[in-house]
């Protein structure tokens, strides 16, 4: 290239201290649009978890979820806070129903929930529905057979409660459908097998102050004196306070001096 034109091209370019002034230049054009977004991002407006009119998320819970929260807040006494809870529980498995979307979860949350609220012919009606589909899943099986019992189809409940056992004999609920069995036959005046229901729901759960005064009131009408005590001491030792054992317990042992 020409000298001239050399001369022309370094005439024409910026002197460096020009380009330290457009650099800085271009960082606050940066900067600026950095906070600007960031300003926009902060006042961006976030979707609410949906509440329920008492104030409960529960559309954001799936519904086990919401059946779950439902029993925490009914074991606090809680009631009307867990019903939203259950009623949203149960909104959310009949739409899985409605829409041919149900699974084995879906029947026996729903089961649970309504059973929590006392809606046993519907835990009936729906469980049935569920076992036509998954005849495998126990534990609706085990809750069918609760529904049964309290209202008063010991039977069916009895029934179902063998049903569970018989295919789960270490299952979750396997010591709750015993004491079920065991309460099934002391109301039927059937002592001695309700002696040994209640004995292995213990074996599984051994830490329940009621089935152990249970076992004890039934040892009473068989004349097991001793085994009846054993039973009233074994309350006590988990509840101090529990005044019904005090007295039966105090009972047989007044008899026997």
């Amino acid at each position: 290239m020409a000298p001239r034109k050399l001369r022309e091209r370094a005439a024409i370019q910026p002197a460096p201290e020009l380009y330290k002034l457009f650099e800085q230049y271009a960082r606050l054009i940066e900067m600026r649009h950095f906070f600007s977004a960031f300003i926009c991002i902060l006042l961006m407006p976030f979707p609410a978890a949906a509440q329920s009119p008492g104030g409960t998320e529960t559309q954001a819970l799936s519904a086990m979820e919401n059946y779950r929260r439902g029993r925490d807040l009914e074991n606090l006494s809680r009631m009307n806070e867990a019903n939203i809870h259950y009623n949203e529980a149960v909104r959310q498995c009949l739409e899985e129903v409605s829409a041919n979307a149900a699974t084995r979860a879906t029947y026996t949350v729903l089961a649970w929930t309504l059973q929590r609220q006392k809606r046993y012919p519907e835990v009936i009606s729906w469980g049935e529905r569920g076992l036509k589909l998954f005849p495998d899943e126990y534990r609706i099986v085990e809750i069918m057979g609760e529904a049964f019992f309290y209202i008063d189809d010991y039977t069916r409940s009895l029934a179902y409660m063998q049903r569970y056992t018989n295919a789960l004999p270490q299952g979750d609920r396997a010591s709750v459908a015993y004491f079920f069995a065991g309460e099934i036959y002391r109301l039927t005046q059937k002592y001695r097998h309700a002696d040994i229901a209640y004995t292995t729901a213990l074996r599984l759960e051994p830490n329940l102050a009621l089935w152990w005064y249970r076992l004890g009131s039934v040892r009473e009408e068989l004349g097991d004196k001793n085994p009846a005590i054993d039973a009233y001491q074994q309350v006590l030792r988990i509840n101090p306070n529990h005044v019904d054992a005090k007295n039966r317990l105090a009972k047989l042992l007044s008899s026997e001096q």
